[in-house]
């Protein structure tokens, strides 16, 4: 962004016409035709030039990504979610690796996801309803695993840097009811994990947007517990 602004500044000057210069002030040299203007003392060659963006090459970003997954062993923080159909849904989330995970819905919605280090249960409030996943079937896998190593737990297909942001395409092909595709959005100065948008096999697509994320708390261990249900109503 900085370039491109640089750029047009520079467009801008360029057009401006002759006419439009202003009169030197009192006691103020001009340059003759033909010189070059006198350098300001003491500044640097260049001084004033952004540095051009320079992206992040593939295997640095998958590596930085491990490093982040591997270091973040706790989790808790906001998040929102816009689902396949639009509607969009606001709560807390809270992770404790490796397995441990829950989403907590804010009111209208009424789901809750919680993994309890074996499998993940989806239960729906409103219905009554509990379905269960073992975690490997999940897309939810890259933020459990006890040690994450994106090359060699999912194909990566495309890495993209940008000046604020680097992202990751992943396939899964051992999600539940097919590939699913996973695109981890990661900060470009901390590579902090902002949002993931996964593509499930039958084309949806859900992104999840991380906010006010701390690291250094352990959440309570209860809020990983399952309930008995889990047994009797199953997809694993």
């Amino acid at each position: 962004m900085l370039v491109l602004a640089a750029a047009g500044l520079l467009v801008l000057a360029a057009a401006r016409p002759l006419s439009a210069d202003p009169a030197p002030a009192a006691g103020q040299k001009t340059a003759k035709p033909g010189s070059t203007p006198d350098k300001a003392a003491g500044a640097p060659a260049g001084a004033g030039a952004p540095k051009p963006f320079v992206p992040l090459a593939p295997e640095a970003a998958v590596q930085k990504a491990n490093a982040y997954f591997n270091a973040a062993t706790s989790m808790i923080g906001d998040f929102v979610q816009i689902s396949p159909d639009g509607t969009r849904s606001e709560g807390k989330i809270f992770v404790q690796r490796p397995g441990r995970l829950r989403f907590e819905y804010n009111p209208p919605a009424t789901l809750e996801v919680v993994a309890d280090g074996l499998s993940v249960a989806v239960h729906d409030r409103k219905t009554a309803t509990k379905d269960v996943y073992f975690i490997s079937q999940t897309p939810l896998k890259f933020l459990l695993k006890e040690q994450i190593d994106l090359a060699r737990d999912v194909k990566v297909i495309d890495v993209k840097s940008a000046p604020d942001s680097v992202s990751i395409l992943v396939e899964d092909k051992a999600t539940f009811g097919g590939t699913s595709q996973i695109r981890l959005t990661f900060d470009a100065a901390t590579f902090a994990l902002k949002q993931w948008q996964v593509t499930d096999p039958q084309g949806y697509e859900t992104i999840v947007s991380l906010f006010n994320i701390d690291l250094s708390k352990k959440p309570d261990p209860r809020l990983f517990q399952l309930t008995e249900e889990r047994t009797s109503n199953t997809n694993n």
